[in-house]
């Protein structure tokens, strides 16, 4: 009886144990390889150059107190302060809310915080106010394919245990957004346009 009530108690422990230990945790899904803000920005200023020599790319006269406060944006930047040269720059599209290069500048100033939605919207707004051929026009263009890229490199992560709706969810998705990176992609292509040959 004894023997029997010891088997039993052992057995009992032996399932208490057994029930106290909890399964080991799913993996977690790989981390997505997103690029860095200064590699969209470093693609972005590598967009402006590249066209032809004799490309025409118009500077209008600007505002003194614009051009002042660009200039204290382009130094914030340099010193490591994107967010005094947001506000730079947000002052001087409180004077002149329709340029551009100032536009443009914000976008890539919204991209080096991180600020991706905005730099889209700034670089849109910017396209649709500016020349359509030149290194301005790319540089809008490009802030956008940037932005839309680093968007599908997060929605391409790979999903925890995915049901077939989530799955479908985001084939649909990824679709879209290889669609607008196209689309980012052509009017790119239309901005380069060849210089007039002079000779």
């Amino acid at each position: 009886m004894k023997l029997f009530s010891r088997s039993a108690a052992l057995a009992i422990a032996t399932i208490a144990l057994a029930a106290c230990v909890t399964a080991p945790p799913e993996p977690e899904p790989p981390a997505v390889a997103a690029r860095t803000s200064a590699q969209m920005l470093a693609a972005v200023h590598k967009a402006a150059q590249g066209g032809d020599d004799r490309e025409l790319n118009v500077q209008p006269l600007r505002d003194p107190e614009v051009e002042d406060l660009r200039a204290s944006a382009g130094k914030a930047v340099a010193g490591g302060n994107p967010a005094a040269a947001a506000a730079a720059l947000d002052q001087a599209l409180g004077i002149v809310a329709d340029d551009p290069a100032v536009l443009q500048e914000r976008a890539e100033v919204a991209l080096a915080l991180g600020e991706f939605d905005q730099a889209e919207r700034f670089a849109e707004r910017a396209a649709g106010l500016g020349s359509a051929v030149g290194p301005l026009c790319r540089r809008h263009w490009e802030t956008v394919r940037q932005v839309r890229e680093h968007r599908r490199e997060l929605a391409s992560a790979p999903l925890k245990r995915p049901n077939q709706a989530q799955l479908d969810e985001q084939t649909a998705k990824l679709a879209a957004l290889d669609r607008a990176i196209g689309e980012a992609g052509q009017q790119f292509d239309t901005c380069t346009v060849p210089g007039i040959n002079r000779m």
